[in-house]
């Protein structure tokens, strides 16, 4: 629990909130604020109070995890205390450094007087947790920074340093030295010219064709903001701050209240809770040492060596980049450097940062130079000979310590760490394409793999801006695992009748950011026939072939042959449905005895979807994710499944796990041979006979 110092400097009460990591607005300390302010107010020899952060900054906000539960309004709550800080007798100044956030802000406003460091970053960020500002923020920020500003703020939920707005009347002084020094010096002076109190509320917005711009704002947040209701509601909200103040403060309470139980909201905050709960590593105390990674080497500088590359010089890390040949070396940096093309068109980035980023890497054909590096990652081809020729060769090169990684989507990281002879060094690090933009990273622990280089991968993955989860060792991981069986799901409903195109448009109108036959032609159709290929042979006698068997051998790769499932023009990454296609898949189901039936978009989206969550739900009953959660992180974030759904396993709590596992019996029912694929996992089954939730469940960090 965190606590507040209370020091009295020269008549002045100074107030540091101590609430590691950001001091959030949990109801403890909402409790200790109110109590050391009575204190500072009943004081005779307190002139002023000023409100001060300590660590990260004044505050990140409320305590997200206390959202839905009775603590969230427990006295005193948010707006009691900013009622409380308000209505103080004495002059109450806070001092923002580092981040103000949600919460944090909205205590700022109702303070009499705000003093910032030029650094400081101040945000109203509730709307990407499908929320508005239910503090006041709607109502006081635009009368201090203007409504236009304001509505920008709002509906971004972007942070704005404080530089940028010391010209509004957010701020009485901003300062670039020291923050107390400049608070303590505006108190003295409000004290001796007995200044009187300034409340945000009694402030007016002022600007010319308010209802106009209001209206341009609603007509453009419309246009964008899709499925969300949010960012409209924080719209109405700030417009109600055109009127009085104790009206708005109503009418911005009663778009909250609604906001709160939206499935919009409730699917959010999962995953805003979920991806910090996915840096928490089981048997792994936060408190475990890490290794210093200072130089990375990278190995295959093709489309994903490439990328990881792009992912480590972007964070200011300079890396070792190696070939085979002098040719792929060239053409690899070529890539790299034409990847970034984008980023000087829009201006995000200059020649001179190009050039220095470039400049990180040190290109090589020779594993020489490979030897001081702390952190190795391979990114060749998917064949565990190949990895084998590699990890050999990284055994005897690498420096004692130093991190080996494989960036392996599915081989077993077992196997390759028993290429060496360090297999505690060994991890997975497998990056989702392109590296550099996807903020996936699945970190694969070993059987042997040691806490100290789990640890160190994660706070790195951290550093590159990755959001990380932890995944054991099974084919395909956790995301192309699920995704297999997604596959499966879709492939089988192509057999019962559906075309490709239905099938797709039935997920996309789910909210998948592309359905499974666009992502196929978009990836290739020929990874998954090597995938086939290599579980046939693993597994002699079964039966891995499929209708996309037929279009492979007919040249139909996807977009990088402009046919797939589709036919593509040139230049172009439009899908067009194709007849040849059909007829191929009439052919095929003629082969194999099936007569086509009609298929619904309900059905498409029950067996796709449900095909995931029971798969997910095998895989943190085996213990290959560490909790639900992560699943949900793994494909939010690597396979386009939409954030208001809140992933599949969160979307299964939704729907109800008792439905979800009727849907599952009855499918199984009717499947015959692939029975075992649809019957419900333990875990499903389980939970959903004591009508329970896989978030509620052991492991899941909601």
């Amino acid at each position: 629990m965190g606590t507040v110092h209370f020091e009295l400097t020269g008549g002045v009460a100074v107030l540091r909130l101590d609430n590691p990591p950001v001091n959030s607005l949990g109801v403890e300390m909402r409790g200790l604020i109110a109590a050391s302010l009575a204190r500072a107010e009943s004081d005779p020899n307190v002139g002023a109070v000023i409100l001060i952060g300590s660590g990260k900054g004044l505050s990140g906000g409320a305590d997200i995890r206390e959202f839905g539960t009775p603590k969230a309004s427990a006295e005193p709550n948010l707006r009691t205390l900013l009622q409380l800080v308000e209505d103080c007798s004495k002059p109450v100044i806070v001092a923002i450094d580092g981040i103000c956030m949600g919460g944090g802000l909205e205590l700022s406003l109702a303070c009499h007087y705000r003093v910032a460091h030029v650094s400081a970053r101040v945000g109203l960020p509730e709307v990407k947790i499908g929320l508005l500002p239910g503090a006041g923020g709607t109502q006081r920020l635009p009368r201090v920074v203007g409504l236009e500003t304001a509505v920008n703020m709002i509906v971004s939920g972007a942070p704005v340093e404080a530089e940028k707005l010391k010209a509004t009347a957010l701020f009485d002084k901003v300062t670039d030295g020291d923050l107390l020094s400049a608070a303590l010096e505006l108190a003295r002076q409000i004290i001796a010219e007995k200044r009187p109190l300034k409340r945000v509320r009694d402030l007016r917005v002022e600007m010319p064709n308010a209802e106009a711009f209001l209206q341009f704002a609603r007509n453009t947040v419309k246009a964008v903001a899709g499925p969300y209701p949010a960012p409209l509601a924080c719209i109405e909200s700030i417009a109600a701050a055109l009127g009085p103040f104790d009206a708005g403060i109503k009418r911005e309470r009663e778009l909250f209240a609604g906001l709160m139980v939206s499935p919009e909201s409730l699917a959010l905050r999962h995953v805003f809770q979920a991806e910090r709960g996915a840096s928490h590593i089981v048997g792994v105390p936060d408190s475990t040492p890490t290794r210093p990674v200072q130089k990375i080497g990278v190995i295959g500088a093709g489309t994903m060596g490439g990328g990881i590359t792009m992912t480590f010089i972007n964070a200011g890390l300079p890396v070792v980049l190696l070939e085979t040949t002098q040719e792929a070396l060239d053409r690899g940096l070529a890539n790299i450097r034409r990847n970034y093309q984008g980023a000087l068109r829009k201006g995000t980035l200059n020649e001179a940062s190009l050039e220095k980023r470039l400049g990180l890497i040190t290109p090589t054909l020779q594993y020489e130079p490979l030897r001081d590096a702390d952190l190795i990652i391979e990114a060749v081809f998917e064949s565990l000979e190949v990895k084998k020729q590699v990890f050999e060769k990284l055994d005897g090169i690498a420096k004692p310590g130093a991190i080996l990684a494989s960036n392996t989507s599915a081989l077993n990281l077992d196997t390759i760490a028993q290429f060496t002879r360090r297999p505690s060094d060994v991890i997975g690090l497998h990056f989702f394409s392109p590296a550099n933009v996807m903020r996936l990273l699945e970190v694969v622990r070993g059987a042997k793999t040691s806490a100290e280089v789990l640890a160190t991968a994660m706070r790195l993955a951290k550093k590159v801006g990755k959001v990380a989860v932890v995944s054991g060792v099974c084919d395909g991981f956790i995301g192309n695992r699920m995704v297999a069986r997604y596959g499966n799901a879709a492939n089988d409903l192509i057999m019962a009748g559906a075309l490709p195109a239905q099938v797709d448009a039935a997920l996309e109108k789910f909210g998948m950011a592309m359905g499974p036959f666009r992502m196929s032609d978009l990836a290739g159709l020929d990874i998954g026939l090597a995938v086939r290929k290599r579980r046939a042979a693993e597994f002699p006698g079964r039966d891995f072939s499929e209708v996309a068997d037929v279009l492979c051998e007919a040249g139909r790769f996807g977009q990088k042959t402009s046919a797939g499932w589709y036919r593509y023009q040139a230049g172009s990454r439009t899908a067009i449905p194709d007849p040849e296609v059909t007829a191929m898949i009439e052919k095929y189901r003629a082969q194999k005895g099936l007569t086509p039936r009609k298929v619904s978009d309900t059905e498409i989206v029950e067996r796709c979807i449900y095909a995931l969550v029971n798969e997910g739900a095998r895989i943190v009953e085996e213990g290959i994710a560490q909790r639900s959660s992560d699943v949900d992180i793994v494909y939010l974030n690597g396979y386009g499944f939409p954030a208001y759904r809140g992933g599949p396993m969160f979307y299964a709590d939704q729907v109800g796990l008792g439905e979800v596992a009727r849907t599952l019996r009855r499918i199984a029912a009717a499947a015959k041979a692939d029975a075992a694929f649809w019957t419900p996992a333990p875990l499903l089954a389980r939970l959903a006979q004591e009508g329970g939730t896989f978030s509620e469940s052991k492991g899941s960090s909601s």
